[in-house]
């Protein structure tokens, strides 16, 4: 009986972890040891967690796809309540999740490869930082920044006029936002080069796989992430309050 009909029970965790990074999210949630037990195979693994195979074969499905696809939608149209909803509910959400589940992988790849690849030390202190930072960058998005703009935009629509805001005019915490985001991109550079773009060494164990890709998929998500602020709602909010001004 097969997991997946391209993925038959025999094959052993680790081997499809190593194939497909990604899927080590499934094995993560469904409480499946990848790494250190990873030579089990797809048929033992779902019996020693309890997991019907059709089960573990949609999953896997499902997690095949791409973190960063989405269906396409032209942002430079869409109200600007319904962007900053997106970025929340679709990119904020993301770190949310993703950021403490990376920390966590590199405290385990550290741990177990520190001595052979001490570059690994400079990785975890870069993303320590990057997390940190953006923490606070989506907080003051989602308190500050995205209800002026929603403001604005209510505004706009009932031809009322402009609220005075504490931080004066959109441009300034625009700014801020803007030059956390050049950190933010400063960061994934450096990851990048630190693992040699985001290839696992001849001695990677699976959850090094797991990392390295989850690490190149967070810079997928944060460059796209970006782009929607910096080049389509941010030039769209300062437009917006001009207008309104004038």
């Amino acid at each position: 009986m097969s997991c997946t009909s391209n993925l038959p029970a025999s094959q052993t965790v680790a081997a499809l972890v190593v194939e497909k990074p990604h899927l080590a999210r499934v094995f993560e949630r469904l409480g499946i040891d990848y790494c250190c037990g990873g030579r089990q195979s797809l048929a033992e693994a779902c019996s020693r967690a309890g997991v019907d195979q059709s089960e573990l074969a949609n999953l896997l499905a499902s997690a095949d796809t791409d973190a960063t696809d989405e269906p396409a939608e032209d942002w430079s149209a869409a109200p600007l309540s319904q962007l900053t909803r997106h970025i929340v509910e679709r990119h904020h959400a993301y770190l949310q999740t993703e950021l403490p589940r990376l920390a966590q992988l590199i405290s385990k790849v550290v741990a177990a490869h520190g001595e052979n690849h001490a570059e690994l030390a400079e990785v975890a202190r870069v993303f320590d930082a990057l997390q940190a930072e953006l923490s606070s960058h989506m907080m003051k998005e989602e308190r500050v920044l995205f209800p002026i703009v929603e403001t604005m935009e209510q505004s706009a629509k009932s031809g009322r006029s402009l609220p005075a805001f504490h931080c004066g005019s959109v441009d300034n915490p625009i700014a801020v936002m803007e030059d956390e985001h050049q950190h933010a991109g400063d960061a994934l550079a450096r990851l990048r080069s630190l693992t040699g773009g985001y290839v696992p060494p001849a001695d990677a164990c699976p959850t090094y796989h797991a990392l390295l890709d989850s690490l190149a998929r967070l810079e997928a998500d944060l460059h796209l992430h970006i782009h929607k602020e910096n080049n389509i709602l941010f030039p769209r909010a300062a437009a917006l309050e001009k207008q309104l001004n004038g």
